[in-house]
């Protein structure tokens, strides 16, 4: 069977998804995926919908026991593409599948640093995206306060996975969330002069 199209998977992701905030993060790494996608001349739509996928059972399925497992099992029973369901499964390093495609790689490196952009934006005076430097990403990576849920390790290696520059891909991230600013609420607030 096919990949599912971007409304499938938006009805999937809204069906067992209610917070705004993962809601949110699914579309930061959807529209990462498309960046790099585009960048190493694979299918957009394909990555696009594996970024929207991926945490999907996260709000139900929690643990890590249970997730992304459990999504799996859906994806699975609605007969989608094992290669899509194996890159969904192998960002979470605990289920301990190997990341042997590209698409698989770039969702590692993409899941845990749209994250951490987002954290950068939001403490930001203007909470824009589009303003967050790669030597910001760099330097809030340092503080271990901020944003301490955020694996600095998975988001180094993930550069690495993708043979990268780690400041490219920064960008990368961050020029792929600019571009859907308003729907993460991350477009900036003006400031009152």
């Amino acid at each position: 069977m096919p990949y599912p199209t971007r409304a499938e998977a938006w009805a999937i992701l809204t069906e067992h998804t209610k917070s705004d905030s993962l809601i949110k993060h699914a579309l930061a790494v959807e529209a990462a995926m498309r960046a790099y996608a585009r960048k190493l001349g694979e299918n957009e739509e394909e990555w696009a919908v594996v970024g929207l996928l991926h945490d999907f059972d996260y709000e139900e399925h929690p643990t890590l026991d249970e997730h992304p497992m459990k999504g799996a099992e859906i994806l699975r029973a609605k007969g989608y593409p094992e290669e899509m369901i194996q890159a969904i499964l192998s960002h979470a390093s605990h289920t301990g599948i190997p990341r042997e495609t590209r698409m698989a790689k770039a969702l590692y490196s993409v899941d845990e640093l749209a994250g951490f952009i987002t954290a950068v934006a939001l403490v930001r005076p203007n909470k824009k995206v589009a303003d967050v430097e790669p030597k910001s990403v760099k330097k809030k990576m340092k503080d271990k306060a901020f944003a301490r849920a955020v694996n600095r390790d998975e988001i180094r290696e993930g550069a690495e996975l993708l043979a990268v520059d780690f400041d490219e891909h920064v960008r990368t991230v961050i020029d792929a969330m600019a571009g859907i600013a308003r729907e993460l609420g991350l477009e900036g607030t003006e400031r009152a002069s």
